[in-house]
């Protein structure tokens, strides 16, 4: 039995957007799942390695940095860390958001040239709108936190308008803008609400981690050696802490599509595109 064709383009409230996320997650992960490996895997693996390399050194500078201990692998850590998840998190949304667009074009069918074409196209000003977005967020928290917020959320849905518009970088910041006018609150609870089931979910994985570290502390203390933290993280704890990562980073590729809801409604709200393209398929049909 085949399965029913999901309408992106369609005004939804907020219990029916977080309902057909996980929806369309469910019945297309298999297809979907394929064609993310493939194009968002060795991204996925450079930033496994640059977190390992990050946790690693993070250990070595704060056990190590009273006696002198060159902090120049901290740093090199944390910005090889930083670029591999700009790299990473334009990756996955832009792949999402092409694998959602190839299903949408073939009612249903993800055909997997045209995500990577897609892909291949709109790389450099995914990660260019991307890096501009996390700079002017960024430069928004600098004043107080409030306008940062403000500008995330808008800017929340700049790669999905530059995806689905076909747009250019400036133009997608501008009509991202454009498109949460009137509708910032809304916007606002709806992607939180996507924010916080994703984080619950990829706190599941973090448990381990706690229970590894409270136990080890526990151990360490009750022999009389907690003044040794150094004790409680070692090579255990970094496995641990990548392992976790790792699930918690795919978790992640569920935003793009709840994203993707939020885009759509609002588009729907101020132009009526799904509304229009049904009536003309019911006046062809005549």
């Amino acid at each position: 039995m085949s399965q029913e064709f999901i309408q992106f383009k369609k005004q939804r409230e907020l219990g029916e957007i977080l309902s057909v996320t996980f929806k369309f997650l469910r019945e297309n992960y298999k297809p979907a799942g394929r064609i993310f490996l493939k194009l968002v895997g060795p991204v996925f693996i450079l930033l496994i390695a640059s977190v390992t390399y990050y946790a690693w050194a993070t250990l070595d500078f704060s056990f190590m940095s009273a006696s002198g201990f060159d902090s120049s692998g901290f740093v090199i850590s944390a910005a090889l860390m930083l670029l591999a998840y700009l790299l990473y998190i334009t990756t996955m949304t832009g792949t999402v958001y092409h694998i959602i667009k190839s299903y949408m074009t073939n009612q249903g069918e993800i055909i997997s040239t045209e995500v990577v074409n897609g892909m291949k196209s709109d790389f450099g000003k995914l990660l260019l709108l991307t890096f501009i977005s996390w700079i002017l967020i960024f430069a928004g928290m600098l004043l107080f936190i409030l306008p940062g917020i403000y500008l995330a959320i808008p800017l929340s849905l700049a790669s999905a308008v530059l995806v689905f518009r076909r747009e250019g970088v400036m133009d997608s910041i501008s009509d991202c803008f454009q498109l949460v006018k009137n509708n910032w609150w809304m916007t606002f609870a709806t992607l939180l609400c996507i924010g916080l089931i994703v984080y619950l979910i990829g706190l599941i994985f973090q448990l381990p981690v706690l229970f590894f570290y409270m136990i080890k502390a526990f151990i360490i203390a009750s022999e009389g050696s907690a003044a040794d933290v150094s004790e409680v993280f070692g090579p255990g704890y970094i496995i641990l802490n990548v392992i976790t990562s790792i699930f918690q980073y795919l978790i992640y590729s569920i935003t793009p599509i709840g994203v993707a809801f939020v885009y759509f409604n609002l588009n729907e709200k101020q132009n009526f595109t799904g509304a229009y393209e049904t009536i003309q398929k019911l006046g062809n049909n005549n």
